[in-house]
C-alpha cells in the first residue's frame, strides 16, 4: 500500500497533481486544505513530497490516492471516512478548513461551522458530529502551519507530550504542562487518546482565578 511519495511535480490540475517518481506518474487527489501549498512550485522542475492516503472500495473499486502534507492531516482524513456515507473523494472536497477547526467544531457540537465544509448540509453535519464527536480532541489542539512527523514513543505520557509538540505545535515546556494538568485532573486515564480528550477538555474549560488572602 502506497503512504508516502516524494518525487518530480509533473502536472498541476485544479484539484490534483502528478507525481513522477520511479519512472512511474501517480495522479494525487488534494483537499483544498493542501492545494494552496502547491500554487507556486513549478511543473517538470519542483520535487513534491506527500502523505498518501490509498483508498479503494466497492463503491470506489478505482483506486483513489488522496495527498497530504502531514502524517496528522491524513489520519484525521481516515477517521472522516469512517462516517456513514462519506466516500474518500467527498472527504477530500469537504476538507475547506484547517483540520483544527473542523476538530473543534465536531468536539464543541458547532452544526454552523461543520455545515460550511463543502457539500455538507445539516443532517451531514449532524451525522459526522454524532460519530466523531469525542474522538478527535486531539487534532482540535494543532496549530496551523505545523507539518512535522510522528514519533512512536512507548511510554503514553511521553508520547502524547511528543504529539503535542512535533505535530500541534505546542513548546516543549507547554506540552509537558498541559500534559501534566490533565493527568492531575484525571489522574485514571490509561490510554493515549484518553489523554488527549482530558488536554482537549482541559483547554476549552476557562483559567480559573485565585485570590491572596488579605
Amino acid at each position: 500500500m502506497i503512504r508516502y511519495l516524494k518525487g518530480q511535480l509533473l502536472r498541476t490540475d485544479e484539484d490534483r497533481i502528478v507525481v513522477l517518481t520511479g519512472g512511474v506518474g501517480y495522479e494525487i487527489l488534494l483537499p483544498d486544505i493542501v492545494r494552496g501549498s502547491f500554487h507556486d512550485k513549478k511543473e517538470g522542475e519542483d520535487t513534491v513530497e506527500l502523505f498518501i492516503s490509498f483508498q479503494q472500495t466497492t463503491q470506489q473499486p478505482k483506486p483513489v490516492l488522496i495527498g497530504f502534507t502531514s502524517e496528522i492531516e491524513r489520519e484525521f482524513f481516515e477517521r472522516l471516512i469512517q462516517v456513514k456515507n462519506i466516500g474518500p473523494v467527498m472527504a477530500a472536497r469537504l476538507m475547506t478548513m484547517p483540520v483544527s477547526v473542523i476538530a473543534r467544531a465536531i468536539e464543541e457540537r458547532d452544526v454552523a461551522t461543520v455545515k460550511k465544509l463543502k457539500g455538507v448540509g445539516t443532517r451531514k453535519a449532524e451525522m459526522i458530529i454524532s460519530e466523531l464527536n469525542g474522538k478527535v480532541g486531539k487534532y482540535a489542539l494543532m496549530r496551523e502551519g505545523e507539518r512535522p512527523v510522528v514519533e512512536k514513543i512507548e511510554d503514553f505520557r511521553k508520547q502524547v507530550e511528543d504529539v503535542l509538540v512535533k505535530q500541534l505545535g505546542h513548546s516543549r515546556t507547554e506540552a509537558a504542562v498541559l500534559v501534566s494538568d490533565a493527568i492531575k485532573r484525571n489522574p485514571a486515564v490509561a490510554t493515549p487518546e484518553e489523554l488527549f480528550e482530558e488536554v482537549y477538555r482541559g483547554q476549552k474549560e476557562p483559567a480559573k482565578k485565585t485570590t491572596g488572602a488579605d
